[in-house]
């Protein structure tokens, strides 16, 4: 059998307008191990065929049977394989650009319905009010109930200027909500950055794009020469971030990691599946013609102190990065624990500009460490007060899933090496948790950043002592 293309897939869920992000590499061919084929089952395969063909209610094509075939195959698998046709495939490809059509929102599945693991920042579906932990339940008239993921993503997709309603329940709210949303060119800035306030600076990582890893290198640059030398401390922000390329998280390690320091490895069963990536050019560089982007950036960006902001809606690339950093003890981890994606997934192309999607590896952090059905666990744990952890925004993660992979590794003493703490949010009276309107990442009122910024200032005095 011959293998066109790979893919590392470090996304989760599907987004409305792309299924997924990838990461090109070409391999060679390999010989299949032949296996004899289940005589019984095979035979069963095809009385079924034939059943339905003669005696369903109305006509099937054979192509709808085989293809309904293939897609059942996947799908008993695990949450994240499956088969992409024509229209899906094209979207995973565009979509590693950062630019798409649709509206903007991580799904993913939950008791039938599609549930919003994240909207994406700045996106129709964002402006309009869909919040993570949303359970949509209709699309325009149609319930979603008994549909496929990929039939809803499909539905959600169209043309750009048009609309659809999405009819939603979320917790603590007793009547339905509708939301009537334009779709859109879906334009992602995957890298965000300023000086919130002298000698501090604050990067947010969206979405890990082919360009993310160039983007943050420019970032750190504009962020030295703003504050007119060397930073005292810096905010990396992976909150809600749901992964994207492999290259990109291996592109942004490497740049607050030392030379060819282990950023992730994985183990699969076949050669292919089995990689360990260090912080070298050829692992985050794609294609042999670009320009190392991390020879630019200042030095300080190995040194500085740093704090990475997670959350639930962090994922796959985004646990990468913040378990690379946590092993090799560069950066405080704060925040809640992560999503706990850490399965690769292989795009194989096939005719017909089709292809399957197979989880094909599990990936490990430097010390050894599985995040599958885990996540990261911050070394300093802090709740949003505006969320908390009674209104279900993040309650949806990769071991709540059906079919998902389990964690090969169970933490141990000898390999998680994270020291543990807790910054509890502030009370209202009476005991109660206090519940300020949700704020925007990186604004004055964000709660996880002011408690970012008072770690890196209590750092920055005991060096100075």
């Amino acid at each position: 059998m011959r293998l066109l293309e790979k893919a590392g897939l470090v996304g989760i869920g599907l987004v409305a307008g792309i299924a997924g992000s990838l990461h090109f590499a070409a391999i060679a061919d390999k010989e299949t191990i032949a296996t004899p084929l289940p005589v019984e089952e095979l035979r069963a395969f095809t009385e079924v065929f034939g059943r339905i063909k003669s005696d369903y209610v109305e006509p099937v094509t054979d192509k709808k049977l085989i293809t309904e075939a293939i897609t059942g195959m996947l799908n008993g698998l695990d949450p994240h394989s499956a088969f992409l046709d024509a229209d899906a495939f094209k979207e995973l490809q565009v979509g590693t650009h950062g630019e798409f059509g649709g509206l903007g929102i991580e799904v993913g599945m939950e008791d039938g319905l599609v549930k919003v693991v994240s909207p994406i920042e700045d996106t129709p579906a964002f402006n309009a009010g869909i919040k993570s932990g949303d359970l949509i339940i209709k699309l325009d008239d149609t319930l979603v109930k008994g549909m496929t993921l990929e039939d809803a993503v499909k539905r959600m997709r169209g043309k750009p200027g048009s609309k659809i309603t999405l009819t939603v329940t979320r917790k603590n709210e007793p009547k339905l909500l509708t939301f009537t949303i334009t779709r859109a060119i879906i334009k992602v800035q995957s890298v965000k950055s300023k000086l919130v306030e002298p000698g501090y600076g604050f990067i947010r990582i969206t979405q890990f794009q082919e360009k993310t890893g160039e983007n943050l290198a420019t970032a750190l640059e504009n962020l030295h020469k703003e504050n007119k030398g060397a930073l005292k401390g810096l905010v990396l922000d992976l909150r809600n971030d749901p992964g994207g390329l492999l290259t990109g998280a291996v592109g942004v390690s490497a740049a607050f990691l030392d030379k060819d320091a282990l950023v992730v490895y994985t183990e699969g069963r076949t050669d292919d599946a089995k990689m360990r990536l260090t912080a070298s050019p050829e692992n985050y560089l794609r294609g042999n013609g670009n320009k190392d982007y991390i020879r630019n950036i200042p030095d300080e960006a190995r040194t500085v102190p740093m704090v990475v902001l997670v959350n639930g809606g962090s994922a796959s690339a985004s646990e990468i990065v913040a378990g690379a950093l946590q092993d090799h003890k560069r950066a405080v981890i704060m925040g809640t624990q992560t999503f706990g994606k850490g399965s690769v997934q292989t795009i194989l192309p096939l005719g017909n500009n089709t292809a399957i999607k197979l989880t094909t590896a599990r990936y490990y952090t430097p010390g050894g460490r599985s995040i599958q059905a885990k996540g990261i666990e911050p070394d300093i744990q802090v709740e949003d007060p505006a969320t908390g952890n009674d209104d279900g925004v993040f309650h949806l993660r990769e071991a709540d899933l059906d079919k998902h992979l389990i964690n090969d590794r169970p933490s141990d003493s000898k390999s998680d090496n994270t020291v543990k703490s807790k910054i509890s949010a502030p009370k209202g009276n009476g005991g109660e948790t206090a519940r300020p309107v949700p704020s925007e990442f990186g604004s004055k009122s964000d709660y996880l950043l002011s408690q970012a910024l008072n770690l890196l200032k209590g750092i920055q005095i005991l060096q100075g002592k």
